[in-house]
């Protein structure tokens, strides 16, 4: 007798999830428990605002060069069309 197991795959639109080890503060934990508040959900979506913010902030750091280069240019010479704008 041969045993298959299938291994269910997650929806290729939605990430996957990995059990982890988290400390939190004992007093806030218990309150977030007690309103029903989900902790995974809630620290996922946190975690995910800070890395968007954080590469958000590397991807700045790596170009400022250019960002500079480009609002001294448009200093210097203007926005292109800039005589034709009407607001």
């Amino acid at each position: 007798m041969s045993t298959s197991r299938t291994t269910r795959r997650p929806h290729p639109d939605l990430p996957g999830k990995r059990a982890i080890n988290l400390s939190l503060s004992t007093d806030v934990l218990e309150t977030a428990r007690q309103l029903g508040i989900n902790i995974s959900q809630v620290c996922d979506k946190h975690l995910r605002e800070v890395v968007r913010l954080e590469l958000e902030n590397k991807w700045r750091e790596e170009h400022a060069d250019f960002i500079a280069a480009y609002n001294a240019a448009i200093d210097a010479e203007s926005l292109p069309l800039e005589e034709w704008k009407n607001f």
